[in-house]
């Protein structure tokens, strides 16, 4: 596959991805209002759920890596949350019984993000 197909193909699955996020987050604000982000949490937990059955499809030859690899994992997966990737990441450890990096990973990935957009917003704040 060459790499403008694959390129189209994220590209492809990157706007449904993208699309549904911003959808997905309109409903829960009208379901649930604006107090808690419950569009992001939804999201995420959307996606972590369809990054698991897109593993499992491939592991179980359900679907074939390419090009869905690219249009539902990299494009779509990836437009509506990284999240998704994150928690493939650690199921992939805790099959492999590394539960130390699986703690490492979780609290790297949720003290550094969350330091990043602080520093991040900090630099452009106006004091």
């Amino acid at each position: 596959m060459g790499q403008l197909s694959i390129l189209s193909f994220i590209a492809l699955g990157g706007a449904f991805g993208a699309c549904s996020r911003y959808l997905i987050s309109e409903l829960c604000v009208q379901l649930f209002g604006r107090g808690f982000p419950y569009g992001t949490l939804a999201v995420n937990v959307i996606g972590s759920f369809v990054m698991g059955l897109l593993f499992a499809a491939f592991e179980n030859e359900i679907l074939a890596p390419e090009p869905w690899r690219q249009i539902i994992g990299l494009g779509f997966l990836g437009a509506l949350t990284t999240f998704s990737t994150f928690s493939m990441d650690n199921v992939l450890l805790m099959q492999q019984g590394a539960f130390v990096k699986i703690g490492l990973n979780i609290l790297l990935n949720v003290f550094l993000s969350i330091s990043a957009a602080w520093i991040g917003f900090q630099l452009l704040i106006k004091s």
